[in-house]
């Protein structure tokens, strides 16, 4: 990070970051790394919607960075979007990015009473279904201004933007989410951290270790994890599936595991911070969503050399080409995403290629450096500045050596 000088640390821009909280999401985790690899050109503040700061707020309470929780009511509360305002005020807010639909309507609303800054507004994924609301669009038209930015972090995201949120075409954009490579890249092929993380979770050298590191949510559909992993079983592959998150779905997908008699099959490790060290013990990534933006924790697997086999939904297919950089199976279809990984599984020359393919694609596509960049010049450009070159030099210089490696 570029170090900033107390000469100027005063006049740093002020960029307020709207989120439904900072536990750990896609959303929040973009959200939290542009505050920590751009803090020396911007000052950010955090103003959280529903609920406590959680597990990535802790860190910048931690650091005496200004937040602010504001318990919203359901529907259409005024007085979140009032109190909001007055907390853009009180800190002089110049630019604010809204993360996700929700964070950005209610900041949209407050401008009304707190009329100064330009919105950014970042979609990460979509609900499903996802439909087109006229009087939504009607809302989205009347209180877009001319200086705000619409980014969708994929593609299909954008597209969803355009179609069922009626922005206008010409002024949304994709900006693709990046990750930190170099940190999954380092367990890529270390032999010794692999055998040490399955010995710790009580995995044999002959098993299969299939990964799923997402919210146990209803969108990422786990349930069909559970019935893939029955399958494979079934078909007398030593198959074991680490499910790495929590959520509100746990009890439900408990029971289905017993149910379906995999108790000693599955591994439910709950939220982990280290997730690096835990995909170094990974033969494959699954991803079973029934609805996605671009996910992270794709990249971050691909960064790590793990071959893919993820459902065929949202923004994946901008990340994953079908036989080239992971295997792709309809949503809900248990058994397509038990046969590729049948496939991994007998394949050890496929596994590598899909491996090696996956790893190229995150670092020319996905680099946290290259995304961070893109934002540094989406904000200048709101702040009617010249994009800063020293930033963007640097920023080159970085992911010009993620591609050598």
């Amino acid at each position: 990070m570029i170090q900033r000088s107390s000469a100027t640390a005063d006049n740093r821009p002020v960029i307020c970051q709207v989120l439904h909280s900072l536990d750990i999401g896609g959303a929040e985790v973009l959200a939290a790394g542009l505050a920590r690899e751009l803090s020396d050109r911007y000052r950010f503040v955090f103003a959280c919607l529903d609920d406590e700061v959680g597990v990535l707020g802790n860190e910048f309470v931690e650091r005496g960075i200004p937040m602010k929780v504001f318990y919203r009511q359901p529907g259409l509360d005024w007085k979140c979007s009032f109190r909001l305002a007055a907390f853009f005020r009180e800190h002089k807010v110049q630019i604010v990015h809204a993360h996700q639909y929700t964070p950005f309507f209610q900041s949209l609303l407050a401008r009304l009473a707190y009329r100064r800054p330009p919105i950014v507004f970042t979609e990460h994924g979509r609900h499903f279904p996802d439909s087109r609301s006229s009087k939504r669009v009607a809302v989205n038209r009347a209180l877009l201004r001319s200086d705000d930015r619409l980014i969708g972090v994929g593609e299909s995201v954008r597209r969803a933007l355009v179609n069922n949120e009626g922005l206008p075409e010409k002024r949304t954009e994709t900006i693709y989410n990046g990750v930190p490579l170099k940190d999954f890249q380092a367990v890529n092929g270390d032999a010794q951290l692999r055998r040490n993380v399955r010995k710790e979770l009580g995995i044999d050298d002959g098993e299969f270790a299939i990964v799923q590191v997402a919210r146990l949510n209803s969108l990422k559909d786990h349930a069909t994890a559970v019935r893939t992993l029955k399958r494979l079983r079934d078909d007398q592959v030593p198959a074991k599936l680490i499910l790495v998150g929590d959520g509100e779905e746990r009890s439900v997908l408990e029971k289905l595991v017993a149910s379906e008699s995999v108790e000693s099959d599955i591994l439910f490790l709950g939220a982990r911070s280290d997730i690096p060290r835990l995909l170094a013990a990974a033969d494959a990534f699954l991803l079973s969503s029934i609805s996605e933006g671009i996910p992270l924790t794709l990249i971050e697997a691909m960064g790590a050399g793990i071959p893919i086999v993820s459902t065929n939904v949202g923004g994946i297919p901008e990340v994953i080409e079908h036989g080239v950089s992971g295997l792709l199976a309809p949503a809900g279809d248990a058994e397509t995403l038990a046969t590729h990984l049948k496939s991994l599984w007998q394949n050890s020359e496929q596994r590598s290629r899909l491996a090696e393919n996956g790893c190229q694609r995150a670092v020319e596509q996905f680099s946290l450096e290259q995304m961070h960049r893109q934002y540094v010049e989406v904000y200048e450009q709101v702040l009617g500045r010249a994009t800063p070159t020293r930033f963007m030099a640097d920023a080159d210089k970085i992911s010009a050596t993620a591609n050598s490696h």
